[in-house]
């Protein structure tokens, strides 16, 4: 559903480096790179094995067929839904080809695997080899030789893309559900098109993973901040229809100041904690009450909720130093 109020503040620029940058863990398995092999001196599956012998007998074959780019940018441009068979797999993805076509389905755009957390991703993605999936081409570049198909994006009609494309714009406030997480962040779907939150715009404070902040299935309102027709793409924000809680953070707190916190990373040297109002400071091991011989994990654990007292606040650098001892009592 698209909300067409506005934020004040318009979203920074997005270019193709920020881009590259966020989509770097799918970027990192190219479409037609060879498949790896499961083998690993024990034989496991012969579903994978297969897959492993097919999709490398697809890399042969691609390399002597050239892409019909002008039936790919018709079915790209038209939101179309096509039918590819499963030909191989790397652990990116997998290799699709038919019609004449043949393209790549990264792993976070397959219905039934996106989101899911798998002991072993080699089987998974092997046992799609030989099936019929129905596909839409999100991504063709023939500069780069690039075809990106989505499995999830042919859950939606053909031509709906283009409808939401046409009505979104920057600085847009809009609702959409969690559809898949990730370690580099979340994808949304905004009713038929997909957008990506990045790590980095989903809380002015420190993620650790962005399941910390969301949840599959959840109904998130996000900004948008960049819109890409041409390659599929649409950049989103949820930290950004909130003011940046650093920039009022020095009138907001005091120094000594005791308030209720929770813990979000738990290190050797110390602890992050969540303030209620959006920030994260640092509470080192020498502002814990720790007997001889503990650590810091006897102690705390990620999710608690305690109470922290304030000693500095550095809202330039957005660093802020916590401490257990309410009471400004001194290190022994």
């Amino acid at each position: 559903m698209i909300d067409q109020k506005k934020v004040m503040e318009p979203p920074p620029p997005v270019d193709d480096g920020w881009w590259d940058s966020v989509l770097a863990e799918e970027e990192r398995y190219k479409p037609f790179t060879p498949p790896r092999s499961p083998r690993d001196g024990n034989e496991k599956s012969k579903n994978v094995d297969k897959a492993v012998d097919r999709g490398a007998k697809q890399d042969n074959s691609q390399e002597k067929t050239a892409p019909d780019w002008t039936r790919i940018q018709r079915l790209f441009h038209g939101d179309e839904i096509v039918n590819l068979i499963v030909t191989g797999f790397n652990r990116g993805g997998l290799l699709v080809e038919g019609e004449g076509l043949f393209g790549f389905v990264p792993f976070s755009h397959l219905v039934d695997l996106a989101g899911s957390e798998l002991a072993d991703r080699d089987k998974a993605l092997g046992e799609y080899v030989g099936r019929t999936l129905s596909l839409k081409v999100i991504e063709c570049v023939p500069e780069d030789g690039r075809v990106v198909f989505s499995e999830r994006a042919a859950q939606a009609e053909p031509g709906r893309r283009s409808k939401i494309f046409g009505s979104l714009q920057p600085a847009q406030k809009v609702a959409g559900t969690v559809t898949n997480i990730t370690d580099f962040g979340v994808f949304v779907d905004l009713g038929g098109v997909e957008g990506l939150i990045h790590i980095s715009e989903l809380s002015w404070g420190r993620v650790a993973h962005p399941s910390q902040i969301v949840s599959l299935g959840q109904e998130v309102d996000v900004l948008v901040m960049d819109i890409a027709p041409e390659r599929c793409r649409v950049a989103l924000s949820l930290k950004r229809l909130h003011q940046n809680p650093w920039l009022s953070i020095e009138q907001d707190l005091v120094v000594d100041q005791v308030v209720p916190a929770t813990v979000t990373a738990v290190l050797s040297y110390g602890a992050f904690a969540r303030l209620d109002v959006g920030v994260e400071g640092l509470i080192h091991a020498s502002e814990m009450p720790l007997a001889e011989g503990r650590i810091v994990k006897d102690i705390l654990t990620e999710g608690q909720r305690l109470d922290v007292r304030v000693l500095h606040v550095d809202a330039a650098h957005q660093r802020m130093g916590l401490s257990l001892r309410l009471n400004n009592e001194q290190t022994n």
